[in-house]
C-alpha cells in the first residue's frame, strides 16, 4: 500500500531542514533525492562522516539529522554524543544495518538520546529500498514536521504533571478506573519507545513476578531481540521475544518479534501466545492493535494497557476494546512523549482512565496490581 502524497505547504510554512550523514555515496544520493521530492522537507547539508557533520552543524541548522552508525574518522555514536552536547533537543534518526552489532549500537544510541532508528536495506541491489524510503520519510515528517525543532520539543520543558478529570481539555475525557484485577500488563510504543520502556520497566519491576508483561515496540527483526535483552538486564527479570504457542505466565517480559504480530488466544488449558505473520496493521508489523484486540477476547478485558510515545494511531482501536470490556488504559502524557500520536489518539478516543508522565506510569501500575484503583 502506498501512502497518499503530503499536502502542499501552507502559506508561510517552512519545510523541515534535514542533514544527512553517511559514508556511503549511494545512500547519500538516494536519501537526498527522496527528500527532494517532498514539498515539506529539504536537504540542507550532506556529510560523508561525523567530523564533517559536527563542523557544519551550526551553519546548516537542521531540524532533523539522519545519522549513519558505521563511519570512518568519527562513528555514529561519537558523533551523536557531540551533536547532543551542542544541540540537546535535536531529533536524530539513526540509520543502522540489520545485524546483531547494528542493533546493539542502535539501542546504545537511543539510550544516549537519539530519537529514533531506521534499518538500512541493501541499497546496492534495491532490496527493501521502498520500505526504507517510506519509513524514513514518515519519521522525518513527524519529527521535523512543518514547525521548527524548537517548537516541536518545547513542550518537553513544560513541567510534567498528570492530567486529572478537572485539568483535561474538553476533548479528552477520562474514564473511571475499573476495579477488575488485570491478568496481564500490555504495552505499546513506537518513536521514543526504547527510552520510555526503560523508565516504565524499572517502575514495573516490583510486580513482574505477579503478572506477565507484554510489549509491542515498532522495531524490525534482530532489534527486538536486542531490546528484550537490554530490558531484562535492566530489571534482572526474564525477557525475550515471545514464542508461538507458549503459555502466558507471570514473571516474564514478552517482546513482540520484529516483523511478526504478537497476539493472545484462550485455550481450554489457559491463555497462549500467538505469533502471527499476517499483513501489517497501520503499516506496522508488529502492531499494538493486534495484541490489544486479541487480549480483549483472550483475557475477557482483564488487562492493563499502557500506550507510550509514538507516531500514528496504532493501539487506539485495541485500547477502546479493552476499556469497553472492563480493563484499564493509561496513556503517556504529551509533555514526556517524543511524539504524542499513539497515546494522544487513545486519549482523544476516550479509552483512557489516566494520562500520566512516563515516570509515574510504572508506580501507578504497581498500585493497580496491588488493588489500589484510586
Amino acid at each position: 500500500m502506498v501512502q497518499p502524497r503530503p499536502l502542499p505547504l501552507a502559506k508561510n510554512a517552512l519545510p523541515a531542514r534535514v542533514m544527512i550523514v553517511d559514508d556511503a555515496v549511494v545512500v547519500r544520493g538516494l536519501v537526498s533525492r527522496w527528500i527532494g521530492l517532498e514539498p515539506d522537507m529539504q536537504v540542507v547539508r550532506v556529510c560523508k562522516n561525523g567530523r564533517e557533520a559536527l563542523e557544519q552543524l551550526d551553519i546548516a541548522n537542521p531540524d532533523v539529522v539522519v545519522l549513519d552508525i558505521e563511519m570512518p574518522e568519527l562513528d555514529g555514536i561519537a558523533t551523536l554524543k557531540e551533536m547532543l552536547i551542542k544541540r540537546p533537543r535535536l531529533p536524530v534518526i539513526m540509520a543502522s544495518t540489520l545485524t546483531k552489532r547494528g542493533a546493539e549500537i542502535t539501542l546504545k544510541a537511543l539510550s544516549m538520546g537519539a530519537t529514533d532508528c531506521v534499518p538500512k536495506p541493501d541499497v546496492g541491489n534495491g532490496a527493501g529500498s521502498e520500505e526504507f524510503r517510506r519509513t524514513l520519510i514518515d519519521k522525518i515528517r513527524h519529527l521535523g514536521g512543518r514547525r521548527s525543532a524548537a517548537l516541536s520539543f518545547a513542550r518537553r520543558e513544560i513541567r510534567a504533571t498528570p492530567l486529572t478529570h478537572q485539568a483535561l481539555a474538553n476533548d479528552v475525557k477520562l474514564r473511571p478506573f475499573s476495579k477488575i484485577m488485570p491478568k496481564a500488563i500490555l504495552v505499546g510504543s513506537s518513536t521514543g519507545g526504547p527510552q520510555a520502556l526503560q523508565v516504565l520497566v524499572k517502575g514495573l519491576a516490583p510486580i513482574i513476578d505477579r503478572v506477565p508483561v507484554m510489549i509491542v515496540q515498532h522495531m524490525p527483526p534482530i532489534f527486538t531481540a536486542t531490546l528484550a535483552e537490554h530490558l531484562g538486564r535492566l530489571v534482572g527479570k526474564p525477557a525475550r521475544e515471545a514464542i508461538n504457542g507458549e503459555p502466558l505466565k507471570a514473571g516474564m517480559i514478552y517482546i513482540a518479534p520484529g516483523g511478526k504480530h504478537l497476539a493472545l488466544i484462550r485455550r481450554d488449558h489457559g491463555v497462549e501466545v500467538v505469533i502471527d505473520d499476517s499483513a501489517p496493521i497501520h503499516f506496522c508489523k508488529p502492531a499494538v492493535d493486534a495484541l490489544f484486540l486479541s487480549a480483549s477476547n483472550a483475557l475477557d478485558g482483564r488487562a492493563l494497557c499502557i500506550v507510550l510515545t509514538g507516531m500514528g494511531s496504532d493501539g487506539k482501536k485495541g485500547s477502546l476494546a479493552i476499556a469497553d470490556n472492563g480493563g484499564n488504559v493509561i496513556a503517556q502524557d504529551e509533555a514526556t512523549s517524543v511524539i504524542w500520536g499513539m497515546p494522544g489518539s487513545a486519549a482523544h478516543a476516550g479509552a483512557c482512565a489516566a494520562v500520566l508522565p512516563i515516570q509515574e506510569i510504572g508506580p501507578k501500575a504497581v498500585r493497580i496490581v496491588s488493588g489500589d484503583f484510586s
